[in-house]
């Protein structure tokens, strides 16, 4: 049992929100515990160490990325957000793991990625298949922008978070695609209602149904961008691509959107909501994402 006070139906006991006094304990199942021999941990090796993690005193498991992915970048690339990778389990193994921890007095929650999906999610299959396609604006596609001597270049001179270009260019549509990480993770378009509405029902309520107490949220402070799509000013005269958080990280519309997917996925289920918000050193930029009065996140 954790730190916490239950009652018999596992309910908490407390006069404010039970992760304000929690012990959280992150588990990168990849590594954790292989239940199998195959040099892959897996939710069968958590589910064994339930126990272990209970008798330590944890309160919350956070369970690192788990959902179908073709591991480009560790499981940050979700090919499908309601299939569970297949090294680490199938989505019963995580029905019995939160039977576990549940009957123990603890929660469980898993990591979400939202800012973008795996090109080889269905979604960006689709929005890459034709220029008419519904799910085109899903994504964020603009055209090329050529020079004098009619040279290709990227919509922006904007610098990703590997170093290189945040724009990829597709053959088939003849436009460029937007990734702020991997050119195999695209960048969802939150300024698309439907997209938004989709995040919700298929990567969020999917599993709070399930019984998921929540989600730590990678990356949540870089769903808005400038629509202007300027470039950035040049502070590294070596490289076309120049840094460029200012136009891509706490957007415009940011706060608008965390707000939205709190009120219709997260505050419902009463759900606790982690969020990683990198670029952001300063408490005054922290405070409206995480302040009782914003509804935002936790």
């Amino acid at each position: 049992m954790g730190s916490l006070i239950w009652d018999d139906e596992n309910r908490y006991v407390g006069k404010q929100p039970y992760w304000k006094d929690a012990v959280f304990y992150q588990v990168y199942p990849a590594s954790f515990k292989d239940s199998n021999g195959d040099g892959w941990g897996d939710l069968e090796g958590l589910i064994s160490k339930v126990d272990y993690l209970s008798d330590l005193g944890v309160d919350v498991v956070w369970v690192s990325p788990i959902f179908a992915s073709p591991q480009k970048d560790m499981g940050y690339d979700v090919s499908d957000y309601q299939a569970i990778e297949a090294a680490y389990g199938t989505v019963e193994d995580v029905d019995t793991l939160l039977r576990a921890c549940h009957s123990r007095g603890m929660k469980v929650i898993l990591d979400l990625v939202v800012n973008h999906t795996s090109n080889e999610h269905q979604w960006f299959k689709d929005s890459r298949s034709s220029k008419s396609n519904p799910k085109r604006d899903w994504y964020i596609w603009k055209p090329a922008r050529y020079d004098a001597d009619g040279i290709r270049h990227p919509p922006t001179n904007w610098r990703g978070y590997f170093a290189g270009p945040t724009w990829t260019w597709d053959a088939e549509t003849e436009e460029y695609y937007l990734h702020l990480y991997a050119p195999d993770q695209p960048d969802l378009n939150w300024e698309n209602q439907e997209c938004r509405e989709a995040i919700y029902e298929k990567t969020m309520r999917f599993w709070l149904d399930r019984g998921v107490d929540g989600f730590r949220i990678d990356t949540v402070n870089k769903y808005s961008k400038r629509t202007d799509y300027v470039d950035a000013p040049v502070t590294d005269p070596t490289s076309p691509h120049q840094p460029a958080p200012e136009m891509w990280c706490n957007g415009p519309r940011i706060h608008e959107y965390i707000r939205e997917m709190n009120a219709k996925a997260l505050a419902p289920y009463n759900a606790v909501s982690v969020g990683e918000l990198s670029l952001t050193p300063h408490p005054s930029q922290v405070l409206p994402y995480v302040s009782a009065a914003a509804r935002e996140l936790d």
